[in-house]
């Protein structure tokens, strides 16, 4: 059973700025409303592997393994920064273009669901936040965190697709103007950067 505790911390779980928020709509301003539906699907496919990873048990794995845990996280510190360093480096690496779209769109997709996979923290927020939404009596408890995983997933793409269009349709405004496509991709860029600079300095929950 879904309740409505759940359904808004979610909520308010989803709806808080962070690497998938930051990159959907970044992906919206510089390239448009089409791209950040890739970019939000993306960021929701990532999800899974913590997902699945809470419910089997294997999260535990990053509250014994303080090795497995740095590992992890060092992946994703370099990931953001070299999102960083990519975007800041070229003022045209997301111009709107309809060349290679296919590409262009796995690639979106790609960048996404890797900010997710290599983000530790993750798998550990599900294996502490789910189950405090299973009633004790429950029988089958992988079901429901199944369950209640899918629809946290389910309210993540909306919420992701909505931020995502919306920024969208200031992509022709972002795209006709260098300056503010120079100064959105710094902003941006350093934003990155200090996500990364903040996972860099992250403890265990």
């Amino acid at each position: 059973m879904i309740s409505i505790e759940f359904l808004l911390t979610s909520l308010v779980v989803v709806l808080i700025p962070g690497t998938g928020v930051l990159y959907t709509v970044a992906t919206g301003l510089f390239i448009g409303k089409r791209a950040s539906l890739v970019a939000a699907l993306g960021c929701t496919l990532g999800i899974i592997p913590a997902l699945l990873a809470s419910t089997l048990g294997l999260a535990a794995l990053f509250h014994t393994s303080a090795l497995v845990f740095q590992v992890v996280k060092y992946l994703g510190v370099a990931y953001l920064l070299y999102l960083a360093w990519q975007m800041w480096r070229s003022s045209s690496a997301l111009s709107v273009s309809t060349t290679g779209t296919r590409t262009r769109y796995t690639s979106i997709a790609l960048k996404g669901f890797l900010l997710n996979i290599l983000n530790p923290k993750l798998s550990i927020f599900f294996l502490a936040f789910l189950p405090q939404f299973i009633p004790a009596n429950t029988a089958n408890v992988l079901i429901n965190m199944l369950l209640l995983g899918g629809t946290f997933m389910l309210m993540t793409l909306i919420v992701f697709v909505i931020y995502g269009v919306l920024s969208g349709s200031f992509s022709q405004f972002i795209v006709n103007s260098k300056k503010a496509t120079v100064a959105m991709q710094k902003l941006f860029a350093l934003s990155f950067a200090g996500l990364g600079l903040k996972l860099a300095l992250s403890e265990k929950l």
